[in-house]
């Protein structure tokens, strides 16, 4: 049975608050956008912290057996994206989070309470 795209959120809000994941967000996009149900933002303080939430979601995700249909920008870990299927996790430098400020592109959906 396929992991539900609600499931994949929590595991991926899960991990990344158990690698001390800063100011972790996730967006309700259902009815919004087809490209995903949910978004979770986050970011860490250094290259190795985004690295570090980056494989715990992976991990937890594969365990479950869900999905990891993509990772970018692990290379520079300045801004990681991971495409879990209905759940898009963007990992940041809280540099670069700053200054892209994608919860305000996507200010039309909700903020999922976690």
């Amino acid at each position: 049975m396929p992991v539900q795209s609600k499931e994949i959120l929590n595991l991926a809000v899960a991990a990344a608050e158990d690698k001390k994941a800063m100011n972790i967000v996730a967006l309700d996009l259902q009815g919004i956008s087809l490209i995903a149900d949910y978004f979770v933002i986050c970011h860490g303080n250094s290259d190795t912290q985004v690295n570090a939430i980056m494989t715990e979601i992976r991990k937890r995700v594969q365990e479950k057996g869900g999905i990891i249909r993509g990772i970018e920008g692990t290379d520079t870990a300045r801004w990681v994206l991971m495409d879990l299927g209905d759940v898009i996790v963007h990992i940041f430098h809280r540099d670069e989070r700053e200054y892209y400020n994608i919860e305000r592109l996507w200010s039309d959906a909700k903020v999922v309470n976690l």
